[in-house]
């Protein structure tokens, strides 16, 4: 390397390039089969330790998986216990305050019947309320009419079974006395163990002690139907996601939302208990889980990991044994390309080889020819080479450079060369590696050939082949000719050949099959006809026809066509067409109408999202005169001060509410409802009643009025009035929130609505729908934009309500347009307006 010109070294300021050449230095002192045993070995350990990887990260999952699941399962059991908890210590509040006001002699025994009444009606999990005497007698008690066993309703007070007293083996008392001595002692309400009532329901007792003047006087119970704390005040999303059971001290379910049924009483993989309080520890909250993932043994997937690494090492072993027996052909075969490399010695072409650093080994007698050196001239040069022209001297060390580090082309390099006595030739030079019988490269074998000649005759002939084809070809369009009479294939450009190969099927697909004589117009006894094709060629060829769209199903492309009737070089009457590929435009516009169709399923969602308060609203008026005619006719039947005429009357206008308020959220449904754009006859008059019967939640909650003129016998209109409906639904929208934000008086908090015929020079005969408020209008750069898709003057807009509508009214072949109201300089309003042709609705009847 030292011999060699420093501005041609190799660039020597790459930091690993030193250990990169120490590593090929190393392994090619290694022998063939080393070789082969090392290059086999790294797939190998590769594969196991991929399998190694894959086994680590499906027992991590697994292992994830079943932490996340717990963790799920310890939430929804707190979740559950805090719903139970808080609802407890609410009624028992509730039960407090009774129980003050017993004391204090602010109620009777009929208005505890009353409120306890209440109480257990608004409590679906009270069972029974009594109030007790000290001495444990009952003086009033209610229960519960949703809780009847056997046609016969539950009667509170039964004794239950006893419970062991506290150290002892002997039953004393039972949990209902237990409960009853507790409060007694402690003056704090008491809450029993569960127990099993003789009708087999789960219940438990409060006990609130009843404290008048420091004296106990007695105690009011509750009683609590286990299975309905469950039902009632576990969270349905829980519920839905894991089991959850109620269970007492002796972990025996008192309630579950399990289906009872084969596997049911097999304990879950995975379970968090928690105490419910403030009931103590005879109530227990088990949340259960079920792991969803299969052992690692099972897995399938991990299986087929292990089934592809085998196969894999199978392969790599196979590959080793091929490899031995390719050194050993390879080995016969450099023995015969040495032998035949010598025959190239004896061609005329010439040949030069090199040793690694460039310098020439060896020139055969052609080599010399070509350059007029001798081989004592050439042999142990170093470049610059003698024949290198002055004028190349830096091209053509780059090209050697390329030659040492491999990268000649393998179509050759065509390079300049200088003879000895000064005169110049172009060369053709082929580049290839020297290997040696031991598969070791020594360096470079490089053949040139002088192509002077062929060079100039190459020129001229692609130049005039350029100038017929470069323009033809260069097209992305599909360019075909074809014989009308013979339908042969007369010419056809690049693309047509990757498109439809060689043949004249793709043209006639194009053309829509073959033209002849009944196709075109034949001319007048007087005209010229071509006596070559029998055909009026003159008037073919000045004709022209319109273009076209055709479906080529093989190549799934749509294609532009455009074809012309020609004479062919050989006076032959041929047809060309021109097919250029509209694949990206045609699904490019089917994507903007789905995007479209989407963009107005979410407008309408995004307007009933805004007008969900206004919504809730509406909704509510009915619901409160159906709750206040309810309950006024069940305080009258208890009273027995009713008769069959006035419930009647009461019932239907409970009807009348029940019925207003479906009709309300059926029309919301018809207007969210996702569906096809599709045209139907409709009238204009249905479609503004619609609108406005949605835009008045919106108009009512916002304090402003609305006019609508529908003029009389309007056409039929042939529109989709899901989308026309949500037009005018998001004009009247936004004039309400500019009245309303312009905070405008009563006066002025009003919306014009028309709907007239009209007819203009620009559109004809079209329908007009105007919307007009008195609100504060619109500034002149906001008309520039407001159109523009996610330009919105709202600062929680989306800015797609307009250019919605807008594109909306131009899939109808309508207009839209807006514009200030003006009195003298000042803005008094705003009217939007856009139309719709009547020739929509006139081309259907």
């Amino acid at each position: 390397m030292s011999a060699i010109p420093k501005e041609f070294r190799p660039s020597t300021h790459e930091l690993p390039r030193r250990p990169r050449r120490l590593f090929g230095s190393w392994w090619r002192r290694q022998s063939p089969a080393r070789q082969d045993r090392y290059a086999t070995l790294g797939p190998l350990v590769s594969v196991l330790l991929f399998l190694a990887a894959i086994i680590a990260a499906f027992w991590y999952l697994r292992t994830e998986e079943i932490d996340r699941e717990r963790e799920a399962v310890k939430r929804d059991t707190e979740v559950s216990q805090q719903q139970i908890r808080l609802r407890l210590i609410e009624n028992q509040e509730q039960l407090v305050r009774i129980a003050r006001e017993i004391t204090t002699r602010a109620v009777d025994q009929d208005e505890f019947l009353g409120q306890a009444t209440t109480f257990a009606r608004e409590r679906p999990e009270v069972v029974s309320m009594v109030w007790l005497t000290s001495a444990r007698k009952p003086i009033v008690s209610y229960t519960s009419p949703s809780y009847s066993f056997n046609g016969s309703r539950y009667e509170p007070g039964v004794e239950p079974q006893p419970r062991p007293a506290s150290g002892t083996k002997s039953v004393t008392k039972s949990e209902p006395e237990w409960a009853f001595e507790a409060a007694r002692d402690l003056r704090q309400p008491v809450y029993s163990r569960p127990y099993t009532t003789p009708q087999g329901l789960h219940v438990f007792q409060v006990q609130v002690p009843l404290i008048d003047r420091s004296a106990f006087v007695g105690t009011l119970v509750a009683e609590y139907s286990v299975e309905a704390l469950l039902r009632y005040f576990v969270p349905s999303e829980v519920v839905n996601r894991h089991g959850v059971m109620l269970l007492d001290a002796n972990d025996r379910v008192l309630a579950s939302t399990i289906a009872q049924g084969p596997g049911a009483h097999e304990r879950p993989s995975i379970s968090h208990d928690i105490p419910v309080a403030p009931v103590g520890n005879g109530l227990i909250l088990r949340g259960l889980g079920y792991r969803t993932s299969v052992g690692l043994i099972g897995n399938t997937l991990f299986w087929m990991v292990v089934a592809l690494s085998g196969l894999t090492v199978w392969m790599l072993l196979g590959t080793w044994r091929h490899m031995r027996r390719r050194l050993q052909v390879q080995s016969a075969l450099i023995a015969e390309t040495n032998f035949r490399r010598a025959m190239e010695n004896s061609m005329l072409t010439g040949m030069r080889a090199m040793d690694m650093e460039g310098r020439i080994t060896y020139v055969n007698a052609a080599y010399c020819s070509m350059t007029g050196f001798s081989e004592s001239e050439l042999i142990g040069k170093l470049p610059p080479y003698p024949h290198w022209p002055p004028e190349r001297m830096e091209e053509n060390r780059r090209l050697l450079e390329q030659e040492l580090q491999g990268r000649s082309p393998p179509g050759g390099i065509e390079v300049k060369v200088m003879r000895k006595d000064g005169t110049r030739f172009d060369a053709r030079m082929y580049v290839s590696p020297l290997i040696d019988a031991k598969g070791n490269q020594t360096g470079w074998m490089t053949s040139m050939t002088n192509i002077t000649e062929a060079k100039r005759i190459r020129d001229q002939l692609s130049a005039a082949h350029e100038r017929f084809t470069t323009v033809l070809e260069g097209l992305d369009a599909a360019v075909s000719v074809v014989s009308v009479q013979e339908g042969e294939l007369l010419f056809a450009n690049r693309s047509y050949r990757v498109w439809f190969g060689a043949d004249a099927r793709g043209h006639t697909h194009l053309a829509n099959g073959h033209p002849g004589e009944a196709d075109v117009p034949l001319p007048d006894e007087d005209d010229a006809v071509d006596h070559l094709s029998g055909l009026p060629a003159q008037e073919l060829t000045e004709a022209g026809t319109d273009p076209r769209e055709v479906y080529v199903e093989s190549l799934d492309k749509w294609f532009d066509v455009r074809a012309r009737y020609l004479q062919w070089t050989d006076g032959r009457l041929a047809q060309m067409l021109i097919a250029t590929d509209v694949t990206a435009r045609r699904r490019a516009e089917e994507q903007a109408a789905q995007q479209a169709e989407k963009a107005q399923v979410t407008s309408r969602l995004v307007t009933m999202g805004e007008m969900a308060s206004s919504v809730a609203h509406e909704l509510n008026q009915p619901l409160t005169a159906i709750s206040n005619y309810c309950n006024g006719i069940i305080s009258r039947v208890k009273a027995g001060a009713i008769d069959t005429d006035d419930l009647l009357a009461a019932l239907e206008k409970t009807a009348k509410q029940a019925q207003r308020a479906g009709q309300i959220i059926h029309r919301i449904r018809t207007f969210v409802k996702k569906s096809e754009p599709q045209r139907q006859p409709a009238q204009a008059r249905e479609i503004v009643e619609d609108a406005v019967e949605l835009a008045m939640i919106e108009l009512r909650r916002r304090n402003v009025a609305i006019h609508t003129y529908v003029a009389q016998r309007l056409p039929t209109l042939m529109v989709d009035p899901i989308l026309i409906e949500q037009v005018l639904l998001n004009l009247l929208k936004n004039a309400a929130e500019a009245i309303d934000n312009a905070r405008l008086p009563p006066s002025r908090r009003n919306i014009e609505l028309r709907v007239v015929p009209k007819h203009t020079p620009e559109e004809g005969g079209v329908i007009e729908f105007s919307v007009t408020d008195s609100g504060p209008g619109l500034k002149e750069e906001v008309l520039g934009r407001m159109y523009e898709a996610f330009f919105s003057t709202k600062s929680d807009g989306l800015g797609i309500g307009l250019s919605l509508c807008r594109s909306i009214v131009e899939s109808h072949r309508g207009r839209i347009r807006a514009e200030n109201l003006y009195n003298g300089s000042t803005v008094v309003g705003c009217r939007f307006s856009f139309t719709l042709p009547v020739e929509i609705a006139s081309a259907t009847h």
